[in-house]
């Protein structure tokens, strides 16, 4: 019993000093970052920062930085610098993680520059895993922002699906209201 007391103090002083190394060696941890250096950050977990604000009962909004589901790929211990902030077109201050900014012409430029997609791998990573959650391959995008944007943000916005239009010679349907009438107890 003394020994199986020892053993199960031993695990917990290893796994704790683990822990201890692995913040000591300065891995990141999403809610240890600020607003000005969440958004766009990447935990020594591999899992994306996140930027919330939080509204208390007095009115005042709180921005908390958490950790979300969404992987980086192949990068760890990351906060994006502020020339790739700048490069891309992206804000420190931007809340959650979005795809609604592919659709903005200006931002798809921005992020299809030489300065963003070939020295932003992190950025470029996202915004590519992104668009691929909404049927979007970044390269073409961005090759066709070089040419045709606006047709590549329609096919965007209706992600390949279009409703018909109306159609002439539709026989339109009227309907006759009836009054309800109250069932008869026989």
């Amino acid at each position: 019993m003394a020994s199986n007391f020892g053993l199960k103090s031993l695990v917990i002083l290893v796994l704790t000093l683990a822990v201890f190394v692995q913040g000591s060696l300065g891995g990141i941890t999403c809610e240890n970052l600020n607003k000005d250096t969440c958004a766009f950050a990447v935990a020594s977990s591999g899992k994306r920062c996140v930027l919330e604000k939080h509204v208390k009962r007095s009115g005042e909004e709180a921005y908390v930085c958490g950790t979300s589901d969404i992987e980086a790929d192949k990068v760890t211990d990351w906060v994006e610098s502020d020339q790739c902030i700048e490069a891309c077109g992206l804000d420190r201050k931007s809340l959650g993680i979005s795809s609604d900014s592919l659709l903005e012409c200006g931002f798809t430029r921005k992020l299809c520059s030489t300065q963003c997609y070939n020295g932003c791998p992190n950025i470029i990573d996202l915004y590519f895993n992104l668009a691929a959650g909404e049927g979007v391959f970044l390269p073409k995008l961005c090759e066709a922002q070089r040419g045709d944007a606006r047709r590549e943000m329609a096919e965007i916005r209706s992600s390949g699906f279009v409703a018909p239009g109306p159609v002439s010679g539709v026989n339109h349907v009227k309907y006759m209201v009836a009054p309800a009438v109250a069932p008869s107890s026989a």
